[in-house]
């Protein structure tokens, strides 16, 4: 009985959790606005497959004890493929909210807007970098 209580409150708790992500990226729109971007829309499906498979193979990962050793290289693209989806999803967040074109206007320096974005990139490359290379021991 205890084991089944377990059970449904874990699927309860992972439908919730499924639900609000695909809400999220619903909301922020960020795989239409990929397809128009990238002026792709025939390969919608394998967009739309590829966030479902990623869901569910990172969830899968997060609550097993299973590793993949991977070559150092697949490695790098890996974490370039992370990056690259972190970087929309907060680029897709800042869009939706109009945080910088408000920011700016309130502090006067709205012609300044692409050194502002610049040092936004930059600062999150480099604390990439010193997280990765300086607390992170890969070998």
């Amino acid at each position: 009985m205890y084991i089944l209580i377990q059970t449904i409150v874990g699927f309860g708790s992972g439908l919730i959790v499924g639900s609000g992500f695909v809400a999220f990226l619903t909301v922020l729109g960020i795989i239409p606005r990929l397809v128009q971007l990238s002026k792709s829309i025939n390969w919608m499906n394998y967009y739309q497959a590829s966030v479902i498979i990623g869901a569910l193979t990172g969830t899968y990962l997060t609550f097993t004890d299973m590793t993949i050793d991977l070559p150092n290289l697949v490695l790098v693209f890996w974490g370039l493929l992370h990056g690259v989806f972190v970087g929309m999803l907060a680029a897709a967040l800042t869009e939706v909210l109009n945080v910088f074109p408000i920011l700016m206007k309130r502090l006067g320096i709205d012609k300044e807007l692409l050194w502002f974005l610049m040092a936004i990139v930059i600062g999150k490359i480099m604390g990439s970098l010193f997280h990765w290379l300086i607390f992170v021991d890969i070998i």
